[in-house]
Order: C-alpha cells, then structure tokens, then sequence
C-alpha cells in the first residue's frame, strides 16, 4: 500500500507540475472576483475527474468510446480558447485599465475544466500503462490520492500567483501571457501528439 501511495504522489507531480503555469494565470486573471478560488477548484476537479474517467474507459477497453488516437485532438480546446483570448485582447475587450485591475476577469468553471482535461492528454498516455499493470486496489489509491492532490495542486498554483513579484507580473502581463500559454499548450498537444498527421 506504501509503495501504491508513493507512486500514485510520484506520478501526479510528474504529470501535473505544468498545471501550476496555466492555474496561476487563471488566479491572475480572475484576481479580485469573488469565488474565483472555487471556480478554479470545481473546474480542476471537474476536468481531472474525465480525465481519471478517460483513463478508466481506456483501460478497460473501451476504445470505441475514445480511442487513443483521438487524445492529441484534445489541444484544440486550449488553442481555441487561447485564440479567443487573444481575439479579446486584441479588441481591447481585456484591457487592464483600472476598473479590471481592481476587479479582475470572470473566471469559469468551464473554461478550467476544459483546459485542464484537454491538458491531459499526457497524464491519460501514462496513466493507462500503470493502470494496466496494476490490480483494482491499486488503481483506487492512485485515483483517490489523485483527487487529493488536486486540491493541493491548486493552492500551490494560488501560492505562486500572489506572490507579490509575481502577482505583480501577472496583473501587468496577464493579458499577453493567458493566450500565449493556452495557444502554445494546443499546439504542443497536437503537435507531440502526431494530429492532423504533424
């Protein structure tokens, strides 16, 4: 059981650590809105729950429901909503004047959960090896400690994103930086992940 515990830690931080870059923005961009801290956890939850639930289906065969060449197609979420940003930054509709840097941007629930399932892609592609290798006791550890450090890997993420260096530079290059983020995060998806024959 020890040894399904510190595995299940070892390989959460090892497919999670690039969460914290993507959840540290969404504080910054959602810095001063009530609930955000909320919107962000129910949106990590949600989308790290379908991609325990993907991982699940795959490994139990159910690759007519989602199969392991569809995965990389996922990027197309982030780099969708990361051109959409971009569209409004462009536009001038997230502009940080006054009024937004004391208020911040709306920051949903599905927008994370999006993001965060799309981004894991990779965390599907090492999970279903494991799972395949170990029995139904040890594939509930993992899951359980899994959602567990979800929670953690969220607060690590609004840790650094107020820090005050940090949270400053955030505030000023949020704008600039979410799209550049979500765009380079779906191609990097596609692209490691051979969609569109890349």
């Amino acid at each position: 059981m020890v040894t399904g515990l510190l595995g299940a830690v070892g390989l959460f931080i090892a497919t999670n650590i690039d969460d914290i870059i993507v959840l540290s923005l969404f504080f910054a961009r959602g810095a001063g809105q009530a609930g955000t801290t909320l919107r962000i956890l129910a949106g990590q939850y949600l989308g790290f729950a379908g991609i325990l639930a993907a991982t699940i289906l795959v490994t139990l065969g159910a690759d007519a429901f989602l199969p392991t060449e569809a995965i990389p197609y996922f990027g197309l979420i982030p780099l969708a909503l990361g051109l959409w940003a971009a569209w409004q930054a462009w536009r001038g509709d997230d502009d940080d004047d006054d009024d937004a840097k004391v208020s911040g941007k709306n920051v949903s629930v599905l927008t994370v959960a999006g993001v965060t399932f799309a981004n894991g892609g990779d965390n599907i592609g090492v999970y279903v090896p494991v799972f395949l290798n170990v029995d139904t006791a040890t594939v509930i550890i993992y899951c359980v400690v899994f959602l567990i450090l979800v929670a953690g890997l969220v607060l690590l993420a609004k840790f650094v994103a107020t820090r005050p260096p940090i949270a400053e530079f955030l505030e000023r290059w949020e704008h600039v930086l979410f799209p550049i983020v979500l765009i380079g995060l779906g191609i990097f998806i596609l692209v490691s992940g051979g969609a569109f024959g890349l």
